[in-house]
């Protein structure tokens, strides 16, 4: 991850709260040790459909937030256990910063 000084970005708002570790990436997509390889396990529980199909309505799977790297988020985001995945999940897919209280 290259640090940054000024980041000029689109944001997507992910307006829940409380969000926990388990729910930026569920327990099932850490079999890897590795950094990469986890951007299809964030918020899997939200952004797939029963049947596997991506859900339109979650903002990630927005076309016009594909190229966001700022996530607006809900009070208490990151919540949880010390889940080193959760943030590497975020970086798999792009995000380089995370707003919240």
């Amino acid at each position: 991850m290259r640090p940054f000084k000024t980041l000029t970005s689109t944001v997507i708002s992910l307006p829940r709260t409380d969000v926990d570790t388990d729910q930026i990436i569920p327990a099932r997509y850490l079999k890897v040790t590795e950094k990469t390889g986890l951007a299809d396990g964030l918020f899997a529980g939200w952004r797939y459909l029963p049947d596997g199909a991506p859900d339109p309505d979650f903002p990630l799977n927005r076309l016009e937030q594909r190229a966001a790297q700022i996530l607006l988020a809900g009070e208490n985001f990151g919540c949880g256990s010390s889940r080193e995945h959760a943030p590497w999940a975020l970086l798999g897919w792009g995000i380089r910063a995370v707003i919240s209280s």
